[in-house]
Formats: structure tokens, C-alpha cells, sequence
């Protein structure tokens, strides 16, 4: 990375760490896949992963910092469908996890202004 912002390397944090997440210990992710999407769920973990890794590392490379940022705009809303489902699906759940379930649903909308940042900043 050309020096860039700290909002550059942190999001290039966030996205590689969420990736690896979902090669590393996939089981979590697999629960939240929307059953009407075709296919394996740890399909869809391990794509959603690498899709993750490789918008990290577009966001990282300067000369592809902009198109990144906004792909990783794009990923974040394309897996809003897991959270709400995942809030649905823990609604019965002790509270203290209910409450981190709904409580991710109000972030994503920041995580893609984020990147939506990242990229109009992008040199």
C-alpha cells in the first residue's frame, strides 16, 4: 500500500480477517447462508471468503484501491440477507446473543458508507 489512510488499512483489515475467518472456522457461517440459495452452504462460506480476501487485496494495491472499496461496498450488501437471517434465526436465543444479532444489522449501512469512503479517497 502507498501510504494510505487509516480507513484504507483498516478496512483492508477487516476484510482480510473476515476472509480468513471463513476459511479458519467456517461452521459459524455456514448457519447464516440463506437455505434458498442453491447448492452447499460451505460453498457459499468458502466464496463468500474469498470473495472477502480478494476485495481486501484489491482495497490494498493502489492501482486497483478504488474498484475494491467499491466491490467490498457491493459484499457488504449482497450478505445483509445472512444477518437478518441470522437475527432471525436467533430470536429464541439468550438475550445477550439476540442482542448481538439484531445489533449487527444496523452496521451494515455504516461498513458500506465505509467503503463507499475508502473509494471516493482513493488516489
Amino acid at each position: 500500500m502507498t501510504d494510505p489512510s487509516r480507513a484504507t488499512r483498516r478496512l483492508v483489515a477487516l476484510m482480510a480477517g473476515m476472509g480468513a475467518a471463513h476459511m479458519i472456522a467456517p461452521k459459524p457461517f455456514d448457519a447464516i447462508v440463506p437455505k434458498r440459495l442453491p447448492g452447499s452452504p460451505r460453498t457459499w462460506t468458502y466464496l463468500s471468503g474469498v470473495a472477502e480476501l480478494a476485495c481486501a487485496a484489491a482495497v490494498a494495491y493502489p492501482r486497483t484501491r478504488r474498484a475494491g472499496a467499491l466491490a467490498t461496498a457491493g459484499l457488504m450488501a449482497a450478505v445483509f440477507p445472512a444477518n437478518v437471517k441470522m437475527a432471525y434465526d436467533w430470536r429464541d436465543k439468550p438475550l445477550p446473543l439476540r442482542a448481538a444479532a439484531y445489533g449487527r444489522l444496523p452496521f451494515q449501512a455504516p461498513l458500506i458508507a465505509w467503503a463507499v469512503h475508502v473509494s471516493r479517497n482513493a488516489d
